[in-house]
């Protein structure tokens, strides 16, 4: 059976070469509230899409996220005379989307207007009641992605976590649609992919950003056989199901982990929140800041 190869490796400054070629990404942007590494995921991504009112996060959230000097004095709001402040139209000018789709019933018409100036390309799908605005935007990338390409690319899904439950539960649902695609769903606290039965998987742990906490979990149908390494509590050949066995709050002991599963299973990892903060402030901070900057978290 084939291994596929699972990694972080977005969420590092710098992508390691020493696992193969890189992944080429793209970046979905969901109505929910942006994870503080948004800036880090939208500078590894080849094509950005908002998906409905992610537009409206980008606009409002996204220049929120950027280092400024004196940050306890912003959030105590005594602005201090050395504070730096922040070009917003600069950061909305730069962080444009390429595209925005859904059935535009979230988006306000003023982020639609501000955008479609710049050259983002706007995409109303009103007349497709019957899929969501994610579906809708994974749809656009394969459709707009050659196949040989397919193999080697993963969709970041940022803000598909947090809100509604029914939300987070469509957006699984659209893991299990494009099963052949690696789409990875974010959120400040933690991933979620799709670990499919036909392959065999291995997960390249990025201990310094993710981490310890994990979990396997059946999805659609229990799992009657799984086994792991790398897992404080492996299994082996063991069966889970929901009203039984599932592998919540386990714990990732090493920098590689592998799983083998007769049905599908959703993993998940925790992030380091601290630390990816840092992550960020540290790509974004112009040189001209002091090394005291941080993000507005």
């Amino acid at each position: 059976m084939d291994v596929t190869t699972h990694s972080s490796s977005f969420l590092l400054p710098s992508i390691p070469t020493d696992n193969g070629p890189s992944p080429s990404y793209a970046l979905i942007v969901l109505n929910q509230r942006l994870p503080r590494f948004t800036p880090l995921l939208w500078t590894k991504a080849r094509l950005r899409i908002c998906a409905d009112g992610g537009a409206n996060r980008v606009f409002d959230e996204l220049p929120q996220l950027f280092p400024r000097e004196n940050v306890q004095d912003v959030r105590n709001s005594k602005l201090s005379l050395e504070s730096q402040p922040i070009d917003i139209l600069d950061v909305r000018d730069r962080y444009k989307p390429d595209v925005i789709k859904g059935d535009m019933d979230s988006v306000r018409q003023e982020v639609i207007d501000f955008y479609a100036n710049l050259g983002t390309k706007i995409v109303d799908a009103s007349d497709d009641q019957d899929t969501t605005d994610l579906h809708k935007c994974v749809a656009y990338i394969c459709d707009s992605t050659p196949n040989l390409e397919k193999s080697n690319l993963c969709i970041l899904v940022a803000g598909a976590l947090g809100g509604r439950f029914d939300h987070e539960i469509g957006n699984i649902n659209v893991l299990c649609l494009f099963s052949t695609m690696r789409i990875v769903l974010l959120s400040d606290d933690c991933l979620i992919l799709l670990l499919p039965s036909t392959h065999c998987h291995e997960i390249l742990i990025q201990s310094s950003v993710e981490g310890p906490h994990c979990g396997l979990i059946p999805i659609g149908m229990p799992s009657k056989r799984t086994t792991t390494t790398g897992l404080k509590w492996d299994l082996s050949d063991t069966e889970m199901r929901f009203g039984g066995l599932i592998s919540t709050s386990n714990i990732v002991i090493g920098e590689r982990i592998t799983v083998q599963s007769v049905s599908d299973l959703l993993w998940t990892i925790s992030f380091k929140k601290h630390i990816l903060q840092d992550e960020v402030c540290n790509l974004l901070m112009p040189k001209s800041h002091s090394p005291n900057c941080c993000c507005l978290l």
